[in-house]
């Protein structure tokens, strides 16, 4: 078999870098956090850790610690009396909960802390400093001074959800609209938002102005425009990254009910020169499209002042930068203007840099190690987040790094390798049944401790990956959490989520077993070493090939169809070779047959062995645990064991000169009725 290194396998980065999206530090994480985004991106650091080495590999995440979701979450904390101590109190407390859980789920982070958090948290103050001053000082940032909701009755600004109302996004039916954004990640300006109300008083807010830094987003439609394309032309860029990027590259465009006709008509000489375009047939609605966005702000007010209702379509609007409340990242002072800090979106894109540094500072690395990852030509940062997170990550983002240009931002100076674009790994919504899994939602979907009191982690690990949330937006319909109780106790109603955790507990246990089993009766304790069956050397040499292909694309649901498929075939390999070598014994009358037989019992072991090892090498980002055991009783060191870097032609590879000798590796022995995949225990009858 050729060696998996070589020109024909596809080609991976020398370092990369795995993301996973920071949840707000204001409440524990529910499983669309953990099956979603934690899950799939350890599932790509684990493959990513064994395949180019994990001294190469960085996995980071953090918890938010700032931004209105916290502040009002903390609010109600205080007025409930379920917190009695600080903001930083209630976050630290909400981020040591989160990474429990995630240590519980197997999560191989090699940092989570967060953007206010310890050493993480001192780091990522000096990444936002070199970060906004080096935007700034490339011409990107404007200081403007734009109405902002502020609550007469609270005597303070709101930004985020402290404000809510209906999105004025045309086509957009959200009601869970905030100060600038709604649910489904649609942007707009504050003063746009239709019919608000502040959540900390329920009041009517006024608007106020108030002045932040802004960049200057709309400047790099051309860029985003070409990296959509560059995307669209990828066949391993999930289709829903530029589907959405394009979205927001369109001119901006004011929607105007047909209704109002006649009043555009009295009115249109005193607008910005636009084009108008009368309703599409079936449509509410006529469009008036602007050369810009200034040109469509400055029509706003004359449209509005004559009583005319409006909507706006997406666009590229300026993005903000810094805020207006006290707890944040601070923002450094620039041209006299202090006492800012930075607006939660912003400060948790760069929050990954932020952690990589810090996670080197742990390894005792150079301070500039982190540019390795990041920057190099031959390294790659994944990025795994939810699909309604694609403007941040997939417009605002690429652009601010291209902004960058061609300055460090720790240096301020002029670098030859700066911030390279990042890959998106973008998941659609993980549904609760039918329903968008949302803490803040009327639905609340369980807990990721919740579930782990049904069901063991690698069931829920295996049946998460395999829901393909890569193509589209899956329902998660756990049995214990159905809303109808007769069927949460009717034992005829199947449980989905059981489905993958079959392959474990049942085939992939067995097959482990099998061959344990097998060495300890007739082989002394050993497992035999010989040459492996040329059909099943040629068969692992098309998987791992599938294999490693799917994992390039990170087409996780696939990788769980193909070992399935792997794993049952092993497993068939063992039950009819043992099958037909007994039969052989039990038929055997001479000296001759009777070796033959032998032979035969010999090498069926041999090749599930060889099968044994492949299937728990394959499995390994999936169920760590379960294989990490195979390899404590096989007596191999993990760093071989699930190593790529061998031909893969037997298990002579993994051995010593001596043992191969012999013909004999000494195996651990295994107990009786010994289980590498254990049910749940609510699950035993």
């Amino acid at each position: 078999m050729a060696d998996l290194n070589m020109s024909e396998k596809v080609e991976w980065p020398a370092r990369a870098v795995v993301t996973a999206g920071m949840p707000y530090g204001n409440k524990p994480l529910h499983f669309g956090h953990i099956g979603g985004v934690f899950v799939p991106a350890d599932c790509f650091a684990r493959f990513l850790r064994d395949r180019i080495g994990a001294e190469n590999v960085r996995f980071v995440s953090g918890t938010d610690c700032f931004g209105s979701p916290i502040n009002e979450g903390y609010r109600k904390a205080v007025e409930a009396g379920t917190c009695d101590g600080s903001i930083a109190d209630y976050v630290m407390a909400n981020h040591e909960a989160q990474k429990s859980t995630l240590e519980d789920y197997q999560i191989s982070l090699d940092i989570y802390e967060g953007s206010g958090i310890g050493h993480a948290g001192d780091v990522h103050q000096t990444v936002t400093d070199g970060f906004i001053r080096v935007l700034h000082d490339n011409g990107h940032l404007q200081l403007s001074s734009t109405l902002q909701f502020f609550d007469t009755q609270a005597n303070t600004f709101l930004n985020g959800r402290q404000v809510h109302g209906r999105c004025p996004v045309a086509g957009c039916k959200s009601e869970n609209a905030y100060a600038d954004e709604c649910d489904l990640g649609h942007q707009y300006e504050p003063a746009d938002l239709i019919s608000p109300v502040s959540s900390i008083t329920g009041t009517v807010p006024e608007m106020r102005p108030v002045e932040n830094w802004y960049f200057d987003l709309p400047a790099f439609r051309d860029y985003l425009d070409a990296s959509a394309e560059a995307m669209e032309a990828d066949p391993e860029i999930r289709a829903i990254v530029p589907q959405t990027v394009k979205e927001f590259l369109v001119p901006p465009i004011i929607f105007v009910k047909n209704e109002a006709y006649d009043d555009y008509l009295a009115l249109a000489d005193q607008l910005p020169p636009h084009v108008f375009r009368p309703a599409e047939k079936g449509k509410q609605s006529f469009e008036l499209e602007f050369d810009t966005i200034e040109d469509r702000d400055a029509a706003r007010p004359v449209l509005t002042g004559a009583g005319i209702r409006l909507r706006t379509g997406k666009a590229l609007v300026p993005f903000r930068i810094t805020g207006n409340i006290e707890w944040g990242v601070r923002a450094p002072e620039m041209e006299g203007v202090e006492g800012l800090t930075v607006w939660c979106w912003p400060e948790s894109l760069w929050a990954p840099i932020s952690f990589t540094i810090a996670a080197n500072d742990a390894r005792g690395l150079p301070r500039g190690a982190w540019r390795d990852f990041w920057c190099a030509d031959d390294a790659c940062v994944y990025q795994f987040i939810g699909q309604d997170n694609l403007y941040f990550y997939g417009v605002a983002q690429p652009a601010m790094w291209e902004a960058l240009k061609p300055l460090d931002i720790l240096t301020g100076e002029a670098t030859e390798t700066p911030l390279r674009q990042t890959t998106l790994v973008a998941n659609h919504h993980m549904l609760f049944g039918k329903t968008k899994a949302s803490s803040s939602g009327k639905v609340k979907p369980p807990t990721g401790e919740q579930l782990l009191e049904h069901y063991t982690v690698e069931q829920l690990r295996a049946h998460f990956l395999a829901l393909g949330l890569d193509q589209k937006s899956v329902g998660f319909s756990p049995k214990p959490f159905d809303p109808d109780e007769k069927k949460r106790d009717d034992p005829r109603v199947a449980d989905p989520v059981l489905k993958e955790g079959a392959l474990l507990t049942n085939v992939f246990n067995r097959l482990a077993r099998s061959c344990f089993y097998e060495a300890q009766k007739n082989f002394d304790g050993c497992m035999p070493l010989g040459a492996v069956s040329p059909d099943v050397v040629a068969r692992v040499a098309q998987v791992l090939q599938t294999y490693e292909a799917t994992m390039h694309r990170v087409e996780l649901h696939s990788i769980m169809s193909q070992m399935d498929e792997f794993v049952r075939y092993a497993n068939k390999c063992w039950t009819d070779g043992i099958t037909a070598a007994q039969k052989l014994g039990d038929d055997a009358e001479t000296a001759a047959q009777q070796a033959a037989a032998a032979a035969a019992r010999r090498q069926v072991l041999v090749d599930s062995f060889y099968l044994l090892r492949v299937a728990a090498l394959l499995m390994h980002p999936v169920v760590p645990r379960g294989c990490e055991t195979i390899c404590d009783y096989l007596s191999f060191d993990f760093a071989d064991f699930f190593s790529w870097n061998y031909d893969f032609e037997g298990m002579e590879e993994l051995c010593s000169a001596m043992e191969i000798d012999e013909g004999a590796h000494r195996i651990q022995p295994l107990p009786p009725r010994f289980d590498f995949f254990r049910k749940h225990e609510s699950q035993y009858k």
